[in-house]
């Protein structure tokens, strides 16, 4: 008996559960986008209390006992699937799921805040996303256009800002970081977007980032980052073809109309885009082009240039991909810095009149690779090249402003998902060399390198919570050779130095329509070179400054995302309270002879910014709304109106003060502390309405000496206290799937007004566009 207990029966208990696990059931399939038939890899997949996710391929696994069961799978950025499912005994069942892409707004999919794709009502911080639907719908051919329509975005003569965190400095620094595909693309010397290298033609969403980026993105994300995703191929081969024409009619004081005079053309615009995107077994490949030919309202400006793009994907294996994208963009044009005078200001003044010859072009090699345990690898990189030729006629002779400058940019990239504590960690290592040759820097050549190092943790507790963390490490260098200027020397240098950067995050689901979200994050920019080594004459003396140092600072943000439905209209209520404190804050001003870029001291921006943004039927008729109101208080933390003592140095208060056209009170320059934006679109059949509105109040502040060199510009400003309000409107009718002819009527009643000081923006314009897709 006792030899039956200790062998026999364990040993009979053993043959019984090896019988049991023979008779286990198993599911499993592969997950897919419905559209372009790619794996989905990381989707959740539960078959009652059992779970897993899908591998790199998107295939998947369940084993459980037979029975019946209720079958769930959800991936971010896709419509959920649940149905019931029975599997019996012994049963291998195959199963496969196609996914729709999910309409909902809350659910749509992000990746910039963390580099892992989820819905942007579970984002840390404020997020806004652009479909190229809009962007095509408006005619919008370059993105700073379409960015415009972003609430609390606002560009100036090229330069972008985000909720008030920037002025103007002409081409030179800037505090929003452009990607392209996860990728920097500002210029060396400048660290400046040029808009017109982004391929419009082949978008599939852009996302903006509101708020100090820097523990991710490092320098240059001091106040956000733009990031422009392309699109790839679909299951079906995809042409598309834009064709559009405008033309400028005359201001509404019809005697700053120069057109039509001595036989000058019509301001006119006309080009054309196109992409096409297919597979070919393994590859992806892409190809796009862009040709415009504007000539502007402002005279002596205008912008003729083509541009060539290409995407390629190729699968290797099933877990290694690789490809390189490149874009290629080559114009002349030409510009003016200022009106001329009240009276003409249309005409620049002659002195600031500049014509420019270019060629840029980046190559982007790229890799990813999944390991058996599931672990993303990234290698990103960039090789970006710049020559410009640039000259002004500054009326005695003729500046040479040309430049060159090479990128060389490289990442590499970890992630890996911890499923059982719902967790992503996500880690880098970023390297960025810059070679700088232009007459504008002492005609010598200056080279730079960035090091950094990035970890961030996104988790979720339970159901509801959201947190975020994540830090940076940055090593600059930066090797001056030292030149002679017209007015001095600047000694040779190496300049090395180090930051960390932290922000933390999280975001609560109060309900299961209301999300509550806090960010706080620091920020970090060293300065450009065009900041402290550029020497020229731009109707006035722009002087070098290599003692200017890096600027730093923190935002926080308070936010509520609420989304709501009314009939079969779909859509979210966001209102967010925002706080940012900048140290050592970079800014051009009047030092000696001439402008210089220098550090104005501490800064304090606060605001609220109210957007709502939804899509569906309204009580039957398809709509779409995105509209916001952003208010900011930006202060100078040193502002000292008291005079100046003879004999003794300005204080950076008086200096501030001194500088400002505003004496009566303390504000940062060239920022509307008000600003909304509506854009509304609605469609009838086959024709299609939308309406645009944009305002901004009076700029209430700008530099004091440029109020004195601008002739007109005080004046102007003085009758120009309310800002302004401008009103697009467009329709369209679609003849089939392929064929869509659009009418777009921009600035309606022809107001007169000026986004940036000095430079006036287009009367009332008409534009036809016809749209193809094969």
């Amino acid at each position: 008996m006792s030899l039956f207990l200790r062998f026999v029966l364990p040993l009979a208990g053993l043959l019984l559960h090896l019988a049991a696990s023979g008779q286990s059931a198993v599911l499993q399939g592969k997950i897919t986008d419905k559209e372009n038939g790619e794996p989905l890899p990381g989707a959740s997949i539960s078959l009652g209390t059992t779970g897993t996710v899908s591998d790199f391929d998107g295939t998947f696994k369940i084993s459980v006992n037979p029975g019946t069961y209720q079958l769930n799978l959800s991936f971010i950025g896709y419509q959920s699937v649940s149905q019931e499912i029975t599997i019996g005994a012994g049963e291998t069942r195959n199963l496969d799921f196609p996914l729709e892409v999910e309409t909902s707004v809350l659910k749509t999919a992000t990746v910039t805040s963390g580099k892992f794709a989820r819905p942007i009502s579970e984002e840390t911080v404020s997020m806004e996303v652009l479909k190229p639907n809009l962007i095509n719908n408006t005619g919008k051919v370059s993105i700073d256009k379409a960015l415009e329509k972003i609430p609390g975005v606002t560009i100036i003569d090229g330069q972008a800002n985000i909720r008030g965190g920037s002025g103007f400095s002409q081409g030179a620094g800037s505090r929003v970081l452009l990607l392209v595909d996860d990728i920097p693309i500002l210029q060396a010397d400048a660290g400046f977007p040029n808009w017109n290298d982004v391929p419009v033609e082949n978008i599939e969403q852009i996302e903006v980032l509101k708020g100090a980026a820097s523990a991710l993105y490092g320098s240059s994300a001091l106040n956000g980052v733009i990031n422009v995703r392309t699109a790839f191929p679909r299951a079906k081969p995809e042409t598309n073809v834009a064709l559009w024409a405008g033309t400028v009619f005359a201001p509404k004081d019809k005697s700053l109309k120069w057109w039509g005079v001595d036989s000058l053309p019509n301001p006119h615009t006309y080009g054309v885009n196109f992409a096409h995107r297919q597979k070919f077994g393994k590859l992806d490949l892409v190809l796009g082009g862009f040709y415009q030919d504007e000539t502007s309202f402002n005279k002596n400006t205008y912008n003729k240039y083509g541009r060539f793009n290409f995407s390629t994907r190729y699968r290797i294996t099933d877990r290694l991909s690789a490809g390189v994208n490149g874009n290629f963009n080559r114009g002349n044009s030409g510009s003016f810095f200022y009106w001329k005078s009240l009276e003409n200001r249309f005409e620049g003044a002659p002195t600031t009149i500049s014509t420019r010859d270019r060629f840029r072009y980046n190559i982007d090699p790229y890799l990813t690779y999944f390991d058996k345990g599931g672990n993303r690898h990234r290698i990103l990189s960039r090789y970006f090249a710049v020559n410009n030729d640039n000259f002004v006629d500054n009326g005695t002779d003729v500046t040479n402003q040309s430049n060159k400058s090479y990128v060389l940019y490289g990442e590499y990239q970890f992630q890996r998902r911890f499923q059982e504590l719902n967790m992503v960690l996500t880690s880098g290592f970023v390297g960025t060399w810059n070679s700088v040759t232009a007459e504008l820097y002492g005609d010598t050549t200056f080279t730079s390198r960035n090091l950094a190092g990035y970890v961030q943790l996104d988790k979720k507790f339970g159901d509801r919570l959201n947190a975020s963390a994540g830090f940076r490490y940055e090593n600059n260098v930066l090797f001056n050779p030292g030149f002679t200027y017209l007015l001095g020397t600047v000694p040779p240098s190496e300049e090395e130095e180090s930051k960390p950067v932290f922000r933390v995050g999280l975001n609560y689901q109060v309900t299961p329509k209301t999300f509550l979200r806090s960010s706080w994050g620091q920020g970090y920019r060293y300065p450009t070179v065009a900041e402290r080594y550029i020497f020229t004459n731009a109707g006035f003396f722009v002087l070098p400054n290599p003692f200017s140092t890096s600027e730093t600072g923190w935002s926080a943000e308070v936010g509520v995302k609420r989304s709501f439905k009314i009939s079969s209209f779909e859509g979210f209520l966001d209102v967010a309270a925002f706080y940012s404190k900048f140290q050592d804050m970079l800014e051009f001003n009047l030092v000696g002879f001439g402008f210089s870029s220098i550090n104005i001291g501490d800064t304090d921006l606060k605001g609220i910014e109210i957007s709502i943004m939804g899509r569906g039927n309204f009580f039957g008729v398809p709509t779409s709304i995105l509209t916001g109101y952003t208010w900011i208080d930006p202060r100078f933390l040193s502002w000292d109106p008291r005079p100046i003592e003879p004999g003794q140095p300005a204080t950076q208060g008086q200096t501030n003060y001194n500088n400002s056209s505003n004496k009566e009170q303390n504000l940062l320059k060239y920022r509307s502390r008000r600003t909304f934006k509506l854009d509304i679109e609605t469609e009838v059949k086959n024709f299609n309405f939308g309406l645009e509105t944009f305002y901004a109040s009076h700029i209430e502040a700008i530099d004091f000496i440029f109020a004195a060199i601008v002739n007109g510009l005080a004046p102007y400003r003085e009758n120009d206290t309310n800002g302004y309000i401008v009103n697009n409107l467009r329709s369209s009718y679609r003849f089939s799937e392929s064929v869509k002819l659009s009418v777009l009527f921009n600035n309606v009643f022809n107001e007169d007004y000026s986004v940036r000081p000095g430079l006036m923006d287009a009367p009332r314009n008409l534009t036809a566009r016809m749209d193809f897709k094969f």
